[in-house]
């Protein structure tokens, strides 16, 4: 999902939550598909592990990507404004979508502290659970 040129911090909050379920969910899918030592052989943990992995790699690259696309967008339109701003300061219209914008860029750059958060806490729980299971490729 790609969230629109432009999008309002409101509707980048909203995509980056739905996006955020697997974050949220991971304790649970976890709980519910690494087995217990007395239910080790009814399914494969290595591979549900390093399918987990895959999900989340993908989950958070997504969303990085969104929230640095919109970061990108923002602050071309605020460098507009206030090059637009420059030539004329008494244009009281300008001055507040500047300040609108800049605003939403404030909101938006704070999304990436926020992902940092979520993704660390997920690493964290992955690793807790699946570090016996599966090995991740070196990359990281």
């Amino acid at each position: 999902a790609a969230a629109p040129a432009g999008a309002a911090p409101s509707a980048l909050r909203e995509l980056l939550r739905v996006m955020r379920t697997i974050d949220d969910r991971i304790v649970h899918e976890l709980n519910t598909t690494i087995p217990t030592a007395s239910f080790v052989g009814k399914v494969d943990p290595g591979q549900t592990c390093k399918e987990l992995y895959e999900s989340l790699m993908d989950a958070h690259t997504n969303r990085e990507r969104i929230i640095k696309n919109c970061i990108s967008q923002t602050s071309a339109v605020v460098k507009t404004l206030k090059e637009e701003r420059e030539k004329a300061h008494e244009d009281a219209a300008l001055l507040k979508q500047l300040r609108k914008e800049q605003t939403k860029l404030k909101l938006m750059q704070s999304e990436l502290n926020v992902e940092e958060v979520v993704n660390d806490r997920s690493w964290k729980v992955f690793n807790e659970r699946c570090r016996i299971h599966y090995k991740p490729p070196k990359s990281q």
